[in-house]
């Protein structure tokens, strides 16, 4: 992970929350499970699995689908750095990694 760019610490735990919130949400419901923090700056949300609208043959979102929410990610926050790896949870839930670049 030597590759990856410095994340900006100083930001807010609730300003963050506030931003997975909205990335996770549709209509009035939040999809958004729980966000969890990590030392070097960059966040986990961890969100229900029906925020992906499956075909009925389809178990699993496709890549088309994650790539869609990366976009949607950044468009709201552009200054936003999106891990590449996510995955599922052992609930059956799904996680992407996020942190925003730091700006110094």
């Amino acid at each position: 992970m030597s590759n990856l760019p410095e994340f900006d610490t100083q930001r807010p735990y609730d300003m963050v929350e506030r931003f997975a919130r909205r990335v996770f949400t549709r209509g009035n419901k939040t999809h958004l499970h729980d966000l969890v923090s990590f030392e070097d700056g960059h966040y986990r949300a961890i969100f229900e699995a029906d925020y992906f609208i499956l075909q009925p043959e389809k178990t699993e979102p496709s890549k088309s689908q994650w790539n869609t929410l990366k976009k949607h990610i950044k468009r709201i926050d552009r200054r936003t750095f999106i891990f590449k790896k996510n995955g599922t949870t052992d609930e059956g839930r799904y996680w992407i990694d996020f942190g925003f670049f730091d700006d110094d």
